[in-house]
């Protein structure tokens, strides 16, 4: 129904926003990502907006991109994730580093957020890996992690796929085989030697 609201940050509280547009104040539950990119008070910010209509409320959430946005929009389609669990695991890590551990199938990355159980993020992963492109993993955000969360070292990772692919290998057995590896070294050649031998049984 609202595909943004553009206005003046008037307000920033615990995971939400007030934007007065039109001469009404907006409240937006947000992503602590969104929070941090949100502007000072009395700024201008345009938030893309989900509005969530349940039996006993109605609930409007804003994001500070489309593609975080899009994001929601998808983790809430995996069932048993509601809207809340969906903002705080937005919030937990950039998004690019959630779209590097959905497409690894990195469940551990994807339990720690809060609300996020070890089945929940095994369904996370298998329901949206097949959504998740390279793209989005390569594609740099302005968002930074939160203090004192634990992001996923997206580049040699990256650029390990990658080489696997142009090698001939399938983007599934390329991902398979640098999620076994990924966490034995930083370094992209060193990552694909790892995973070629993994591959090749040795």
């Amino acid at each position: 129904m609202y595909a943004f609201i553009e206005g003046q940050v008037c307000e920033k509280g615990n995971g939400f926003l007030v934007i007065l547009s039109a001469g009404v104040g907006w409240q937006l539950n947000c992503s602590n990502n969104t929070l941090q990119a949100a502007p000072a008070l009395g700024e201008k910010m345009r938030c893309h907006t989900v509005l969530n209509v349940r039996d006993d409320a109605m609930e409007l959430f804003g994001f500070a991109t489309k593609e975080e946005k899009q994001m929601f929009l998808q983790l809430t389609s995996v069932s048993g994730v509601g809207s809340k669990t969906a903002l705080g695991l937005l919030g937990a890590m950039p998004l690019r580093d959630l779209n590097l551990a959905i497409l690894l199938g990195d469940v551990a990355a994807l339990s720690r957020a809060p609300g996020i159980g070890k089945k929940t993020a095994q369904r996370i992963a298998l329901e949206l890996k097949e959504k998740v492109t390279q793209a989005d993993v390569s594609a740099r955000t302005d968002s930074t992690a939160p203090s004192g969360s634990a992001a996923v070292p997206a580049d040699h990772v990256i650029e390990a796929i990658e080489a696997l692919t142009a090698l001939g290998y399938s983007s599934l057995e390329a991902r398979n085989a640098v999620s076994a590896v990924k966490d034995q070294s930083d370094r992209a050649e060193e990552l694909i030697r790892l995973a070629l031998r993994s591959m090749a049984g040795m």
